[in-house]
């Protein structure tokens, strides 16, 4: 197959919104100190009410949300890229396999920085969904969306426990896993740290995935993000922008109740809240995160002018969409982010690195999390002022198109 080069105006709304998850990601991570959860003990009471008010808002948020932002973005990068070959008669099927093995390469580099596991090996593992998926109708690849998105696992479990009481979960032993993998990253051994990351962290991650729901949540999202993509949805028009808002009342609607009916669920105790009340948790999160995608849409597509301080309106452009320009040129590099966080991160927090993780708190870790962020944007900055694309961004093309 030969490479067609895509002619097409980037979508820099796309751009943003992608960078606004990887940032958001960033965020928690950090807070997280890269799943080393080590903290201080002697914590003033002031800084402790600060810690607590930067955790729960932090991780409203944001928590599960960031991450299906980028799944989302996920199909609909293959929208874009499988369109650009159809149009002139190609079949990118095919070449998205062997740019999903590339991406497995990344994903083991970030996962040896990142215990746990990474969810780039999950993208991968879920990908062939699009490949089965590219040549069916927006019907079919709409119902199918949907289907994962109703946590279909966790009905079945629950509907087999209701029809047999003695019907149980199966134990995939994840606790014991990553107790493993904070035993051996407390140890502060590197060797130990990069293999073990790589093969009981992703085994982890993996399994992880699939207990909490995101496996069909993540397959579900591919799906949605290509089917807008062929909706056109992220192009502005007026149309769109009233199905933004539409959609942003009906996510903001949804989220309240199903929040509510989580929350009383999983603190039941019973085998539901770990059938019933995951598919809950899936689903209110979705909702929020449709409320963060449609404010993000509707506020950037917006149509309020700029007004210089001597009264003139500005060209082009509305508010938002100015203050949130970094994030476009962050989007635009957001593997090299992605993978570029986990070995800064690992490097500030980690026994082997600087060890600060006994000594930052939720709020000084965002401060250094917005620091990160910082250096991120002014490194891409300078990089794309010389190229086109991001190192990573460049190095995954092109071996995509070998």
């Amino acid at each position: 197959m030969t490479h067609v080069k895509n002619h097409r105006p980037r979508l820099e709304v796309v751009d943003a919104l992608r960078g606004f998850a990887v940032i958001s990601i960033l965020l928690l991570h950090n807070l997280e100190h890269f799943l080393f959860f080590i903290y201080p003990t002697d914590t003033p009471s002031w800084l402790a009410v600060m810690d607590g008010g930067v955790y729960h808002v932090t991780f409203s948020l944001f928590a599960g949300k960031a991450y299906a932002i980028f799944a989302l973005l996920f199909g609909f990068t293959f929208y874009i890229q499988s369109d650009n070959q159809l149009r002139h008669g190609g079949d990118f099927g095919y070449r998205f396999l062997w740019r999903m093995i590339l991406l497995a390469v990344f994903a083991t580099v970030n996962a040896a920085f990142f215990p746990g596991g990474d969810v780039l090996l999950l993208f991968v593992v879920v990908s062939p969904v699009l490949f089965l998926m590219r040549n069916r109708s927006d019907r079919a690849v709409l119902l199918l969306s949907i289907l994962f998105l109703l946590q279909p696992m966790e009905l079945y479990h629950y509907i087999a426990h209701l029809t047999n009481p003695s019907h149980a979960l199966p134990d995939l032993r994840v606790d014991e896993m990553y107790a493993e993998i904070a035993a051996y990253t407390g140890s502060g051994n590197i060797l130990d740290f990069l293999v073990g990351n790589i093969t009981l962290g992703q085994k982890a991650s993996l399994l992880w995935a699939v207990g909490a729901g995101r496996f069909f949540q993540t397959a579900g999202l591919f799906l949605l993000g290509m089917y807008m993509g062929r909706k056109q949805l992220f192009i502005s028009s007026p149309r769109n922008s009233i199905i933004w808002i539409r959609m942003l009342v009906v996510s903001a609607i949804a989220f309240a109740p199903l929040y509510v009916l989580k929350e009383v669920v999983m603190n039941s105790g019973t085998i539901e809240s770990k059938t019933i009340g995951t598919a809950l948790d899936m689903w209110q999160k979705l909702a929020f995160t449709f409320v963060l995608i449609s404010s993000f849409m509707t506020m950037y597509q917006g149509t309020m002018p700029l007004k210089h301080p001597d009264g003139k309106t500005l060209p082009s452009g509305n508010l938002f969409s100015r203050l949130v320009s970094p994030l476009r040129i962050y989007g635009r590099m957001s593997l090299t982010n992605y993978l570029t966080q986990s070995i800064i991160g690992a490097f500030i927090y980690f026994p082997f690195g600087l060890s600060l993780a006994p000594h930052c708190g939720y709020t000084v870790s965002l401060f250094i999390g917005k620091f990160m962020f910082f250096i991120q944007i002014c490194f891409c900055k300078w990089w794309l002022g010389r190229y086109r694309q991001g190192p990573l961004e460049h190095i995954w093309h092109k071996w995509t198109w070998l």
